[in-house]
């Protein structure tokens, strides 16, 4: 039974790793490719 457990919070640590890794991974990608492009442009409402 307590193999089991500590199985299991293993696996759980190693998912919520594998999430972690993930995002940072997008979010590098999005500040990649926003700083490739140009970033974001501010669209003015006064007549631009």
């Amino acid at each position: 039974m307590k193999t089991d457990f500590l199985k299991s919070l293993e696996l759980m640590g190693e998912g919520m790793t594998a999430i972690f890794v993930v995002i940072i991974v997008i979010y590098l990608a999005v500040h990649l490719i926003l700083k490739l492009s140009g970033g974001r442009k501010k669209e003015g409402a006064a007549g631009e």
